[in-house]
């Protein structure tokens, strides 16, 4: 079994794709879709383990993928990483600035170390690591990229952090995609709602753990979003056929960012998700 994917098969050939945060979830999922499309892609992450087994999984697949290891929050790091990228697979096309993560906590707890931290993961990461694809490639050749941010319209309670900075990153998104058109770059955002990864598995709170099978009841689709709903469209952002797309962003999320909850919603199993990741990894709490 491979990648049911809805776009044409070869639609990334000869294109290197590196996708930031790529050793689970979402970036996990993308990879996968992008590699049965025909891409080299190159994902990273803090933890090599992890990263060997994507390569090894799309490998087995058919599929083409490296990995290098390195921390989105360490400059340094990230400039030399982009630039051994480029010495060993030549241009970069596309970026799935996706790497990120946060913690559950109420505003009145959060030190300002925590809410540094995950602002650096969520936003001044994925700004360092888009600088440098476009300083030493993307300017010279042109490219795609598309930032990680987050269903956070409306505030994110709970959650501040994580949405103060998603909300910057569909910002800079704008700004990213007016600076560097010139360069025939294109710079837009996806913002998923509630999807049902295996991230979900790592938040050990109780009350977010009780929190999570209620989400679904203020979504009007009255369900999660899957991992495959995503990477969707990540590469529809990344194809030629978005090529008069930029400074946009694409909500994911059944409509729950519409959902002014003045009008209850009715329970119902109308909408179906769509499969297309044959190595799904579904959370073990239940959505």
């Amino acid at each position: 079994m491979s990648y049911r994917s809805v776009f044409r098969e070869g639609l990334f050939d000869g294109q290197t794709i590196l996708i930031t945060g790529g050793g689970s979830g979402i970036g996990r999922c993308t990879a996968h879709e992008l590699a049965a499309l025909g891409a080299k892609v190159v994902i990273t992450g803090r933890t090599q383990e992890k990263l060997d087994a994507v390569v090894a999984e799309i490998a087995e697949d058919g599929g083409s993928a490296a990995s290098i290891s390195f921390d989105i929050r360490d400059e340094e790091a990230v400039r030399a990483s982009i630039a051994k990228v480029i010495e060993e697979h030549g241009p970069i096309h596309g970026l799935f600035n996706n790497a990120g993560g946060q913690f559950p906590s109420p505003l009145a707890n959060m030190s300002q170390k925590g809410f540094a931290t995950v602002v650096n993961n969520n936003l001044t990461g994925g700004f360092t690591v888009a600088r440098e694809v476009y300083n030493q490639c993307m300017k010279k050749h042109g490219g795609a990229i598309v930032n990680m941010s987050c269903d956070m319209w409306g505030g994110f309670p709970f959650m501040a952090h994580t949405g103060a900075a998603r909300a910057g990153m569909v910002n800079l998104t704008q700004s990213m995609a007016v600076e560097w058109s010139a360069s025939g770059v294109r710079v837009n955002a996806v913002t998923p709602g509630c999807i049902a990864s295996s991230g979900m598995d790592t938040y050990e709170d109780p009350t977010m753990k009780a929190m999570i099978p209620e989400l679904k009841k203020n979504i009007p689709l009255h369900r999660m979003g899957n991992e495959a709903e995503v990477s969707g469209a990540v590469v529809f952002l990344l194809s030629p056929a978005a090529a008069y797309i930029t400074g946009a962003w694409i909500n994911i999320d059944g409509a729950s960012s519409c959902n002014t909850k003045m009008i209850p919603l009715a329970a119902h199993d109308r909408s179906q998700p769509f499969g297309g990741f044959h190595r799904e990894v579904k959370p073990t709490i239940q959505t």
